[in-house]
């Protein structure tokens, strides 16, 4: 029991000692979350006074909309009491406008799901204030997880600030924009360099001429416009503006994408301490001076080849200029002109010389001619009849620099030429008067100007009608009574329009009632009118139709000559076939055997027939195909074996007359398109023609050769040749004078029968031949 007392007595005790320093622990935390609270007291004390001062004031957004903040940010919004959610910062007539509402709203989702901040400028409804809010998710320390808090500022003041600093530099930039605009697009090099001197801008054009990409190329490669340095170079002149304070100029030369030109560089300072400039090209300004003074020095020089005299003075009226024929025409000394002497002198000088018209009044006849340099009305004109009988012209044109220009024409030649004229016009209208021709002048309007007494006669009409002057179109209507066809009337007017108005010369034919006959022609005049002339060719028109008569009557005859021709070659066949064949008959011995000489006089008939049968073919060959072509069997035919069969035929001919017949057939000859029969006939009358004008021992040759679109065939001899006559008729049908060769050449059928198949074949023949120089003949065929 005493043991148990004991115990408890200890836990008692033990009890008590826990209990008492759990109080005393309790009292130590107590009295420290007392001190903690007065600080925590104090110090929102102290955040509420700032938050009250602050710029800005604070909303919390809650993740279902509810929003947390002040009065006063309540006032700033224009409501008239707190808001709840974040769509009441919207009423009716206070508060953010819709539009603003729904953007701050979509804001606020954006930060609650992302947590990205933002900023948003929104004005108020009814009121000029301007508010900024930047947002953001709350802290974690927030007793609003989710939470979005918003920093609402007061920018009205800023806004007008902003928005009016925002205008003057808008302004100022469109203001930098245009100038730069005009800067780029100048016609001409702009710079400008810092303080330093360096480049620190330029435009298109500068980059342009020094050949640079671009603008940073220029400047971080400092290329210059112009070269050199120093006092004469680019800088010289940039520094002497920027330490005079004033815009300096300098003509300097540059080389410009390849090409040297003139600039005038002006150098401008700046108050930044650099200096602007820009170069304006004067290398067409200096040329065109160049130019003027080369265009004065020429003038003067084509003034001295005048034939008129020229002289110049200035405004002070003393001698700048005069030509060599002033000199002449007035007797004026170099030496004396050089002395510049005035006009006055000059006139005296000209008195001296007798070169001035002759006046009563001198001293007021130069006053007068001293007006010269004020007239008002521009040049003046006179005319000098001086003594001996010479004539001037004299112009005087005042200058715009108030001197004088004097022209002096000398006229003594054109008014003896005038005088002459004056004759002539009286000799010529003797003349018109006389011809035998009826004559009539028209003007370019159609008038009738002059005319002579055959025009009027011809046609009947009275003075009084002519001197009238009429139109053609009545004139032509009034003649038409004369004329057989009066319609035919009209030819007058066409004529003398065509004549006057196209300027073209025109005639034509009209017979008059009474059977004469006349023909017209109208012919342009180099002033621009037309003449008329009327020529009576009523015999002329009788011996033409006599000729016409008899010409039918000749082409009547050679028809039946023509027939005549034909008819009797083919008669002719009859009896030659006859004498052939009995002459072969005797030759083969049917009638007994033959001597020797009669066996010779057997193949000379042979021959005879053959070569009359030829000349049988021929004859009809050339009426058959007189006015057409003949007619052609056309095939490709080898024209090389064409002429070399042409050739054999002939080739006896060429021995019995001892000839040197040479053959040249060239590869190149090939084929060609055409009649093998008629081009045989061609070639075989070529080398007939040729045997038959060369003499024993002569040499005659055959040549063909061809190219790729006609053949050739040359046919030549070292004979006697022929006249000019005779190569002028040598393709004339049975004309071919100075050819009495033989009896097989004495009616010259070969060679128009040769030109008449050649010319089928679409071919040329030439014949070339000189008295003793041989012939001649080419022959050229197409190949197709």
């Amino acid at each position: 029991m005493s043991e148990l007392s004991g115990l408890s007595a200890v836990l008692i005790g033990a009890g008590f000692a826990l209990l008492i320093g759990g109080a005393s622990w309790s009292l130590f935390v107590g009295m420290r979350a007392r001190r903690e609270a007065g600080a925590t007291f104090a110090a929102n004390a102290r955040l509420e006074a700032m938050l009250a001062s602050a710029p800005a004031l604070a909303m919390t957004v809650r993740t279902d909309g509810r929003v947390e903040c002040p009065q006063r940010l309540a006032d700033w919004f224009g409501l008239a009491g707190l808001p709840r959610y974040l769509d009441d910062l919207a009423a009716s007539d206070a508060g953010l406008l819709p539009e603003d509402l729904a953007a701050l709203s979509a804001d606020v989702t954006a930060a609650q799901k992302s947590g990205r901040a933002f900023s948003r400028a929104l004005r108020v409804r009814g009121s000029a204030r301007s508010l900024m809010i930047r947002g953001a998710r709350v802290p974690k320390a927030f007793q609003a997880p989710g939470g979005v808090i918003l920093w609402v500022f007061d920018a009205t003041d800023t806004e007008d600030e902003i928005a009016r600093l925002g205008e003057a530099i808008g302004h100022a930039t469109a203001l930098y924009e245009d100038l730069s605009g005009v800067i780029q697009a100048a016609p001409m090099p702009m710079w400008y360099r810092g303080a330093d001197l360096r480049l620190a801008m330029v435009n298109s054009q500068y980059i342009h001429a020094v050949e640079a990409s671009s603008a940073e190329d220029v400047i971080a490669r400092g290329l210059e416009l112009v070269e050199g340095s120093g006092v004469g170079g680019p800088l010289g002149n940039a520094v002497l503006a920027r330490d005079a304070r004033s815009v300096q100029s300098q003509t300097m030369p540059a080389t410009i994408r390849g090409e040297r030109r003139m600039l005038r560089v002006y150098d401008a300072p700046l108050s930044t301490g650099g200096v602007a400039g820009f170069a304006i090209d004067i290398e067409d300004l200096e040329q065109a001076r160049a130019r003027l003074k080369r265009f004065d020095d020429a003038q003067r020089a084509m003034l001295d080849r005048l034939s008129a005299g020229v002289v110049q003075f200035g405004p002070d009226r003393s001698l700048v200029f005069c030509n060599q024929p002033f000199r002449r025409l007035f007797a004026m000394k170099t030496e004396w002109l050089a002395d510049r002497p005035e006009f006055d002198r000059v006139l005296e000088r000209m008195r001296e010389a007798k070169r001035l018209p002759e006046v009563r009044d001198f001293p007021g006849w130069k006053a007068e001619r001293r007006d010269w340099f004020l007239a008002a009305g521009g040049g003046q004109e006179e005319e000098w009849h001086l003594p001996g009988g010479a004539h001037l012209r004299v112009v005087a044109q005042p200058l715009p620099d108030g001197g004088l220009l004097l022209i002096f024409e000398d006229r003594t030649e054109q008014v003896q030429l005038a005088s002459a004229r004056d004759t002539l016009l009286r000799v010529r209208t003797a003349t018109f008067e006389n011809l035998y021709e009826a004559l009539g002048v028209f003007a370019a309007d159609g008038r009738l100007q002059l005319w002579n007494n055959k025009f009027r006669l011809v046609w009947g009409f009275e003075e009084e009608f002519l001197a009238t002057h009429p139109r053609v179109d009545v004139l032509a209507e009034a003649a038409s009574r004369q004329l057989a066809n009066p319609a035919r009337a009209s030819l007058i007017a066409d004529l003398v329009r065509a004549a006057t108005v196209e300027r073209q010369q025109r005639g034509g034919r009209v017979g008059f009632a009474d059977g004469r006959h006349f023909e017209f022609a109208a012919v342009p005049l180099p002033d621009g009118n037309g003449l008329f002339t009327m020529l009576d060719i009523s015999d002329s028109r009788r011996i033409e139709r006599a000729l016409r008569d008899r010409n039918e009557a000749l082409e009547a005859a050679d028809r039946i000559k023509t027939s005549f021709v034909a008819t009797m070659s083919y008669e002719l066949r009859t009896p030659l076939t006859s004498i052939s064949g009995f002459a072969e008959m005797l030759n083969e011995g049917y009638a007994g055997k033959l001597t020797a000489a009669a066996s010779g006089y057997v193949e000379a008939i042979l021959q005879s027939v053959e070569r009359l049968g030829m000349l049988v073919d021929e004859v009809l060959d050339l009426t058959q195909a007189e006015g057409k072509a003949p007619e052609l069997e056309r095939q490709s035919i080898d024209l090389g074996a064409v002429a070399r069969a042409a050739a054999d035929v002939v080739t006896p001919l060429a021995s019995k007359r001892k000839l040197d017949f040479a053959i040249e057939i060239v590869p190149t000859t090939g084929a060609i398109t055409g009649d093998a029969k008629r081009l045989q006939q061609v070639i075989e009358h070529l080398l007939r023609h040729a045997v038959a004008g060369t003499p024993a021992g002569g040499r005659v040759l055959l040549h063909t050769d061809g190219t790729d679109t006609a053949a050739r065939i040359v046919v030549s001899d070292d004979g006697a040749g022929m006249s000019p006559q005779a190569v002028t008729r040598a393709f004339d049908r049975f004309a071919q004078p100075g050819i009495t060769r033989d009896g097989e050449r004495a009616l010259g059928l070969g060679l128009p029968l040769a030109k008449q198949f050649v010319e089928a074949h679409g071919g040329t023949i030439e014949l070339v031949s000189e008295p003793g120089q041989g012939t001649l003949i080419t022959a050229i065929l197409p190949r197709r």
